[in-house]
């Protein structure tokens, strides 16, 4: 297996950031965090100092700006629009205790007075059911829970330098469909910015596999079983990089805001997040998408789009639509 790695910090950019009063630091093993960047300021930073963070988060997965106060939703949203599609696209639920009802922040809780409890169990990239997705998501907490509640993040590209090479062929072969939308993803594409050759697989809305055959042309479902063994494949690789070094578990501090690469880092909640407030201490965080700028073509001819309500296509193997598609382990929380 080759190690796997993260980049490190570009130092002109580091530079860059420092000339600008700012200044950022690697996280351990993936991430940064920034600090003398003010996210509440009216006006945002110098374009190049706000590229130069940007490209910086495609290469480490994420940046965590770090305050001493809570920002403000108005504040919170438009720092979101610093990076990919420059605007947001919010495709959620509104809580009723979300601030002015505002349809920008998707509130999140392990109290469902406070916001909406059970998401993202699982790894997955927001947006999946868009052919673009989000470029970039946010994550302000509002409140930690004393015991801590945090977020699993896991670098793509490192986690397809971590696969087996004898694995990666087989994969590059393989495009997932949204069971919601019908949206046709490639199992691993190259990150616009970086470069890196990376995976991408929901694992709480997926509703088929295609894979384009290797003796002859077109292409075939995955069956339960292959898509099982695909999803627990997928489910180990990045759980590995908790212990390999190109994963972490995040725990949140007072006022933190997390941007997000997200086509660099999938993501899921740790289980404590989800634990009752009885438990763990209340938690609440507030989310933001941002309009995705890069198409996520599948491979080959396959549409961007096909019919998962519809018939099955090959007539054979798994083919299902609609709420979090295939159940890849019937004894684990799915909800996205």
């Amino acid at each position: 297996m080759k190690l796997a790695r993260v980049s490190p910090l570009d130092p002109s950019r580091v530079a860059l950031i420092e000339r600008f009063g700012g200044h950022i630091e690697p996280l351990d093993p993936i991430g940064a965090l920034v600090h003398g960047v003010d996210l509440s300021a009216d006006a945002p930073p110098p374009e190049e100092v706000r590229r130069a963070l940007e490209l910086e988060m495609a290469q480490r997965g994420f940046l965590v700006f770090r305050s001493e106060r809570q920002l403000e939703p108005e504040a919170f949203l438009r720092a979101s629009c610093w990076w990919g599609g420059k605007e947001l696209h919010s495709t959620h639920g509104v809580h009723p205790a979300t601030p002015d009802g505002n349809r920008d922040i998707f509130r999140l809780s392990n109290d469902p007075k406070h916001g909406i409890p059970g998401v993202g169990p699982q790894w997955h990239n927001d947006g999946s059911f868009n052919p673009t997705t989000f470029s970039h998501s946010g994550y302000h907490i509002i409140r930690p829970a004393e015991k801590g509640g945090g977020t699993c993040f896991a670098h793509q590209g490192a986690a397809y330098d971590a696969l087996p090479a004898e694995r990666q062929p087989d994969w590059s072969r393989l495009s997932s469909v949204n069971s919601n939308s019908g949206v046709v993803h490639p199992l691993v594409h190259v990150h616009p910015l970086s470069g890196r050759k990376s995976v991408w697989l929901h694992l709480g809305m997926t509703g088929a596999v295609f894979e384009r055959l290797t003796n002859r042309d077109g292409f075939r479902l995955l069956d339960a079983e292959e898509l099982q063994r695909l999803c627990r494949e997928y489910n180990d690789l990045l759980n590995a990089g908790l212990h390999d070094g190109y994963a972490v578990t995040y725990e949140y501090s007072e006022g933190d805001c997390v941007f997000i690469d997200n086509l660099a880092v999938a993501h899921r909640a740790a289980p404590e997040a989800h634990r009752p407030v009885e438990e763990q201490g209340l938690r609440i965080m507030h989310r933001s998408t941002v309009r995705g700028v890069d198409l996520l073509r599948p491979r080959d001819e396959l549409p961007v789009h096909v019919d998962i309500h519809g018939p099955n296509p090959a007539g054979e193997g798994v083919w299902q639509g609609g709420g979090v598609g295939f159940r890849w382990d019937a004894d684990i929380p799915m909800q996205n």
